[in-house]
């Protein structure tokens, strides 16, 4: 069977990414393949991730694009090339309008280094979010993968995973442990569920 044809979204590193690289390597997407990334950013070191896995790769985003429309009816048209099926948003800071959303209804994912709905919404990302978790002395954070629709970490949830707050704990320390012990397990294996969901046309 065809897999599901899958585009990934990002802005900065690429550990997520590489996540969903390794994921597929070792044989843990049988439903989907990775077959773009594009991102917002042209310095982003996730770009390099996705040549040295020999995925093509474009950099796309609302500055380049002249606005929010432009960006987004260029990247519809990039979608389309490339014959997607699905988009993985992987630290992706551009927020997707709901317009664009609304095209895409259960096939767009998102990952988010919380456990949904504490420390998350507009303006949540990256070592912000870890910083709100120690701010507000809770014992246990995590990660969510989520679907995406207009409203900013706001989609129906499909996957959690609970991490440990420890003693001395600084922002960098737990957004590490979050990646390691819940993001990069929890991502590729919310992205299989999707694309097995896709391939049987549910």
């Amino acid at each position: 069977m065809k897999k599901a044809k899958i585009a990934v979204l990002v802005s900065g590193g690429g550990t997520n990414l590489q996540a969903l690289l390794d994921a597929q390597a070792a044989g843990l997407l049988p439903h989907g393949q990775i077959a773009l990334v594009v991102s917002s950013n042209a310095g982003a070191y996730a770009l390099t991730r996705a040549a040295n896995a020999d995925i093509p790769a474009k950099t796309l985003s609302p500055k380049l694009c002249s606005g929010q429309e432009a960006f987004e009816e260029a990247l519809s048209c990039l979608l389309a090339e490339h014959e997607i099926d699905l988009i993985v948003l992987a630290g992706f800071l551009t927020i997707l309008s709901a317009n664009f959303t609304s095209r895409w209804p259960s096939r767009i994912l998102n990952v988010h280094p919380s456990l949904i709905p504490s420390f998350c919404g507009a303006g949540m990302y990256g070592l912000k979010v870890h910083k709100a978790a120690l701010s507000a002395g809770v014992k246990v954070t995590g990660a969510t993968v989520h679907y995406v629709n207009e409203i900013p970490d706001g989609g129906e949830i499909i996957l959690q995973k609970a991490v440990e707050i420890e003693e001395g704990d600084t922002p960098e320390v737990l957004q590490r442990r979050v990646m390691e012990q819940a993001e990069w397990i929890l991502l590729p294996k919310a992205v299989e569920m999707v694309a097995a969901r896709l391939q049987k046309g549910q």
